[in-house]
């Protein structure tokens, strides 16, 4: 069974096992999803309401897109289990030998690359759905804008979270080049990304005080 399609209970006691996963990586995704949920169902809950008709085109293209997100983000919770498996068996090689050492941190070098493709993705997309609730804190129903509120954190601990564990294999990958590009690329993108939510949840407290 995938992680996904386990129930919420199953998936939280599999997360607190000793288990190599479930991890952080999976609950960044799970989380990141959520909040990609929260902007659906904000759209939902406004196409159609003659209020925000002015805005019906504009929310039905963002519900397009936070489908899209949710559906990718749901995805990359069973990618990062994965993707961890390469890194879990690198660190158990042998190093006996010269050419064992060697062979281990080649090896243990792809490993760290490929457990850094999905926190990277969560990272991207994260951010994606973040400008999304960015359009929904002034064009939602009034009614949802508490959703739009929580759904803009779950992204923000999300894009962090994605970021945390960028950070811990790019630490030991040896390929400056690689971990200058990836670096440059998360970095900006959870700084823009932290910085929007922020305002976002402002906002939210303003409409609601």
């Amino acid at each position: 069974m995938k992680l996904i399609d386990k129930s919420c209970t199953e998936f939280t006691h599999a997360l607190s096992s000793k288990a190599a996963v479930p991890g952080g990586g999976g609950a960044a995704a799970l989380v990141g999803g959520l909040g990609a949920a929260l902007a659906g169902m904000v759209c939902n809950l406004t196409i159609g309401k003659k209020k925000y008709a002015q805005y019906e085109e504009e929310l039905k293209e963002i519900l397009r897109k936070t489908e899209e997100l949710q559906d990718n983000l749901l995805k990359m919770v069973d990618e990062d289990a994965e993707n961890f498996l390469p890194l879990s068996k690198a660190y158990g090689l042998p190093k006996n030998t010269e050419e064992e050492k060697l062979e281990k941190a080649r090896v243990l070098e792809e490993a760290l690359k490929i457990a850094c493709e999905v926190p990277i993705k969560i990272v991207r997309t994260s951010y994606e759905a973040i400008k999304l609730h960015e359009a929904l804190v002034d064009k939602g129903s009034k009614l949802a804008v508490s959703d739009v509120g929580v759904g803009v954190q779950c992204l923000r601990a999300a894009l962090i979270s994605g970021q945390l564990n960028v950070i811990i294999n790019i630490s030991m990958i040896k390929d400056e080049e690689y971990v200058k590009r990836v670096k440059e690329e998360t970095d900006h993108l959870v700084a823009e990304g932290t910085k929007t939510a922020d305002e976002v949840y402002r906002k939210v407290e303003a409409i609601l005080s």
